[in-house]
């Protein structure tokens, strides 16, 4: 997985943010990248939500220096995607042929395989894969809490905004010379990757960790400049220092010292990084979520930047995670009373839910204390327990819920889960997502019977309960029959009321359509002659569109381009959304890759958040990812995303060559059959899937950024412009 940050925002009103001055931020609003050569399907990277994401890949389809900062929304953050579909182009043009011999073929040794496929390891060299470097560390001190070595662990983010430092006070990493090996036990887990005491299970005293494959420490040391190791046990204070993974000397050994732990000092690489700026709020969030879910933990962090000194300790536990996540919904319970329950013999399993009057779902997922944004088993098993409960609690007392569906009864829950298991199967090593197949029927085994036991004992809240998925099934109901008039019949029956500018596709299959949404007639014209118009269909819009934050729907609508829109989609939106009646599979932003392009495709976003929720949750919103550079050399063709891409492309051309190269202004200029292979074809394109992982922490963003009140935009500018990249400007 390729990732860099996406740039472009911009704002109406007074105030706006300027388009790359955003910087920094956690991954509440993520997108997905579909299309031909994903390793996974499951492994997701995010962009900003204010522009189009800018993907990061080498013409070889590796990592490389991401060329544009992280953003900051709030707490909404999006990354892009390594787009092999250009690559992929620009490759097939060139027809080259070349010899491929035993001695061509390459062993990377050491960390240089980090250095040089950094994205493999982090998920990419932008925001998130900057902060992951500071979870990686985090991860390891939390380890030692985990199986009982230590109760206190201190992050210090220091005033450059460059470097932490991140103690714990458990065992100490070993310093002795390895029998084998003949390097201290601290140089092999920082210099070699797949080293570590945490494959011996038992024999190291690991019982559950959320590292698995000894890499995290060797990753952070080969992407920092600068690491200082300090190791403290057996009566001693040692300390290592390295420099992008390569020792500076042995171990050293400073002097006595009473207490014991590990302390480990690292400023990632700006060779690797484009930004090395950590985000502060960022650290904060993270760090209070832990001290939740490890409720015995004490976490201090010393915020150097800011002058603050926090002490996070929460032994409440999951039950007073719940209570800050309801509140920070602005949602109300259905209930006063949530649902707690916690199983300690075998594999730990905590969890506390509660339902509230949102129209949305909402999980935060933990294993071995390590978030799971994209859930997996564990989470699959809480939703297949609710059901369950519900279902049976409904049977048993003979109560009528007429059509009633798994989301009628998941509506409105707001559930934090925790487990803890021996032997995790996470996807990839950011760990997204757990794939260990027992979790499903452990979770489940354990949370439906709990929960059922919790209704009969708890019959006022149960009935409240059972009232909100009454209520939620009778909705769902009366929206599929108030659509049935307005579902797609025939093409010539639907037209009459479509908008005239809409060039619509012959297949009326929901599932196999498309509609782009273009920018200007001029685009309009080009995705016309080159899409399928089988299953593809264009839209193509006039100008920017309103605003529509702040707005109510019916004043939203009024605007010209933004009510053909909802025409064309064919679902309404506000309290009149009905998703039955959906007319398109996806729905693609293809805007212009400059920063008007950017701007428009953050306008659509925030209409979609605010008044159609619906088609973001159900996986049918997405953005293209058009090149803007076409660089021609005789008869070979590339095809660059961005300035540095281009540079990238020009750099690696032979030194007589002499490139052509076109910058298109708008799509309109791209000759049809170029966008149709670059951007519509489905076999090379690219697209970013637009998901929704945080709603609350969304909705705060576009408020901050797009709202009436001009102050949050002018206080974020001047907090983040030292982390402007100057020549990045679009002024």
């Amino acid at each position: 997985m390729f990732c860099r940050v996406g740039q472009g925002f911009a704002s109406h009103g007074p105030g706006s943010a300027s388009p790359h001055h955003l910087c920094l931020l956690p991954y509440w609003v993520r997108f997905c990248r579909v299309g031909r050569g994903f390793a996974s399907p499951t492994i997701f990277v995010w962009v900003v939500l204010v522009g189009l994401a800018k993907p990061l890949a080498n013409k070889n389809g590796g990592a490389r220096k991401a060329s544009t900062h992280p953003t900051k929304l709030g707490t909404v953050s999006f990354f892009g995607v390594s787009q092999p579909g250009l690559n992929r182009m620009s490759a097939l043009s060139a027809q080259k042929s070349t010899a491929y011999r035993t001695q061509d073929i390459q062993v990377l040794e050491g960390l240089e395989p980090v250095r040089k496929r950094p994205a493999m390891y982090i998920g990419g060299v932008d925001s998130k894969g900057l902060h992951h470097l500071a979870w990686e560390i985090l991860d390891n001190a939390v380890d030692e809490y985990i199986n009982g070595y230590a109760d206190h662990i201190t992050v210090i983010f220091h005033k450059s905004g460059t470097a932490l430092t991140v103690t714990d006070n458990g065992r100490g990493i070993p310093v002795e010379l390895h029998p084998k090996y003949k390097k201290s036990g601290l140089e092999l887990v920082l210099t070699v990757l797949h080293a570590g005491g945490k494959f011996g299970e038992t024999e190291s005293g690991y019982m559950h960790t959320g590292g698995l494959h000894g890499v995290g420490a060797s990753v952070v040391n080969a992407l920092s400049k600068k690491l200082i190791a300090t190791v403290r046990r057996d009566g001693f204070e040692y300390q290592q220092s390295f420099a992008k993974g390569v020792p500076l000397g042995k171990v050293e050994k400073l002097g006595p010292f009473r207490g014991h732990g590990t302390g480990i000092y690292f400023e990632p690489d700006e060779l690797i990084f484009k930004t090395i700026r950590f985000d502060g709020d960022m650290l904060k969030a993270r760090l209070e979520d832990m001290s939740y879910i490890h409720s015995g933990l004490h976490i201090t962090f010393k915020n150097e930047v800011s002058g603050e000194t926090l002490e996070l300790t929460n032994p409440g536990g999951l039950p007073a995670f719940l209570i800050k996540l309801v509140k920070d919904a602005e949602h109300p319970p259905v209930t006063e009373a949530a649902f707690s329950a916690l199983r300690e013999n075998g594999s730990k399993v905590e969890v506390a839910l509660q339902w509230t009057e949102s129209t949305e779902e909402t999980y935060r997922s933990y294993v071995n204390g390590i978030r799971t944004p994209n859930g997996g088993t564990h989470e699959s098993g809480l939703k297949s327990a609710l059901r369950k409960a519900i279902t049976s609690y409904i049977e048993t007392h003979d109560i009528k819920v007429k059509g009633l569906k798994a989301e009628d009864i998941r509506e409105g829950v707001v559930a934090v889960l925790s487990v803890f298991v021996r032997e995790p199967q996470f996807e990839g090593q950011t760990k997204q997502r757990l794939n260990n197949p027992e979790m499903d029927g452990t979770v489940d085994n354990f949370v439906r019977p709990a929960l059922e036991a919790w209704l009969n004992n708890n019959k006022t809240a149960a009935d409240a309960i059972i009232g909100r998925i009454q209520l939620a099934a009778k909705a769902r109901e009366a929206s599929r029959a108030a659509v049935s008039e307005v579902k797609r019949n025939s093409p010539g029956s639907r037209r009459t009321s479509l908008p005239g500018k809409l060039a619509d596709c012959k297949s009326t299959d929901r599932e196999t359509t498309e509609l782009f949404i273009v920018e200007g007639d001029s685009a309009g014209g080009s995705a016309k002659q080159g899409r399928n118009n089988n299953t593809q269909a264009v839209l193509p819009l006039r100008g920017k569109i309103l605003n529509g934050e702040d707005l109510p729907t019916v004043k939203v609508l009024a605007n010209q381009e933004i009510g053909d829109l909802v025409k064309a989609i064919g679902t309404g939106a506000g309290d009149k959304f009905h998703y039955e009646g959906l007319r398109y599979g996806k729905i693609i932003l293809l805007m212009d890759a400059d920063a008007d392009g950017h701007h428009i495709t953050t306008l659509m976003l925030d209409f979609f958040l605010r008044h159609a929720p619906e088609l973001i949750r159900k996986g049918h919103v997405f953005i293209a990812q058009p090149p803007l550079y076409r660089i021609d050399v005789g008869k070979e063709k590339f095809w660059a995303r961005d300035d540095e891409h281009k540079e990238e492309i020009l750099a690696g051309l032979k030194a007589n060559a002499k490139p052509e190269i076109t910058r298109f202004k708008g799509l309109g200029e791209m000759m049809q059959k170029d966008l149709a292979q670059t951007t519509l074809d489905p076999k090379n394109r690219t697209l970013l899937k637009v998901e929704i992982d945080n709603n609350h922490e969304a909705h705060m963003a576009f408020q901050e950024l797009l709202g009436k009140d001009a102050s949050p935009r002018y206080k974020f500018i001047m907090d983040k412009a030292d982390q402007t990249i100057a020549e990045e400007l679009d002024v």
